[in-house]
């Protein structure tokens, strides 16, 4: 038996008892999030749940630096074609456009080592590389306020003259994208749900209360002037007591925290071991 098939058969085996213990299919995704994979994203799913055994739920397991807001924005209308109810399940960490795709869950599961990130949306500027939109912003903003002051200096001056403003246009809109996507997505989907005591959730009322506090978690995950960084961890408690997102935490189920400690460190270290910039698992691929 060669080391490959093993793991793939360990993989598999995993995989479907999570699926039991969840009573859900599962989708892996570890890896960027890139503009161009939405067709594999449409196929696998399409796969998943032409499935006689597929069941009404879809959990995702997600592990992700980030990437396009726009290629998240697709994977969710592709995903929700198929399964009403979407959660999803952090193992380790989803940064920026991850972050982003999670709010888009029904559920939301994490760990007190889990993380989710600021919405902080990576964008190509004119020579192709990627860049976060919101620190790009605060620098211009930074900028814009020297240049009021008396000892505003050529060298600055000079950096804010060659500031492409359609590249600036850019960046503003990629920050409106990703907190209207959070916005809305919160409304539709997390909000819906019943209140339950043991997820320190606050009660919903009226739409206009849950519009009101979607627009204010929006806002606050895509404050960088309180985080700072683009890849500032923002743990479970924080998400909970402070920015008041609907967090589960699965480490109160034992089961569940030894099949997912146990399945990700294989997910993650095959992954790694090939180099795979990609890797997404579901039963169906792992036949």
């Amino acid at each position: 038996m060669t080391l490959e098939f093993a793991v793939k058969n360990t993989l598999r085996s995993m995989l479907l008892c999570l699926e039991h213990h969840f009573g859900s299919d599962i989708l892996t995704y570890y890896g960027q999030i890139t503009d161009g994979f939405e067709s594999r994203i449409k196929a696998i799913t399409e796969e998943l749940a032409a499935d006689p055994g597929k069941r009404e739920k879809l959990l995702i397991l997600l592990t992700t630096p980030g990437g396009s807001a726009t290629a998240v924005e697709r994977y969710v209308n592709i995903i929700r074609h198929h399964y009403r109810e979407v959660n999803f399940l952090i193992p380790d960490y989803a940064y920026s456009a991850g972050t982003i795709f999670c709010m888009s869950g029904d559920h939301i599961y994490m760990d007190y080592s889990s993380v989710l990130g600021p919405i902080d949306p990576q964008v190509q500027n004119k020579e192709g590389r990627w860049v976060a939109a919101l620190a790009y912003l605060d620098k211009v903003a930074e900028l814009m306020q020297r240049a009021q002051e008396p000892d505003f200096t050529q060298a600055e001056f000079l950096i804010l003259k060659d500031i492409d403003l359609a590249e600036l246009r850019g960046y503003e809109q990629a920050k409106s994208l990703a907190e209207d996507l959070v916005k809305d997505w919160l409304v539709k989907y997390n909000f819906r749900n019943e209140v339950t005591e043991d997820t320190k959730e606050l009660p919903l009322s009226s739409p206009a209360e849950q519009e009101q506090r979607a627009l204010e978690i929006a806002r606050s995950l895509s404050n960088n002037n309180r985080w700072k960084l683009h890849g500032r961890p923002i743990h479970m408690h924080t998400l909970q007591e402070e920015i008041k997102l609907r967090v589960r935490d699965f480490s109160h189920d034992p089961a569940a925290c030894e099949l997912i400690k146990n399945y990700h460190r294989l997910v993650s270290g095959y992954a790694d071991s090939q180099q795979f910039t990609i890797f997404v698992l579901t039963r169906k691929i792992l036949e």
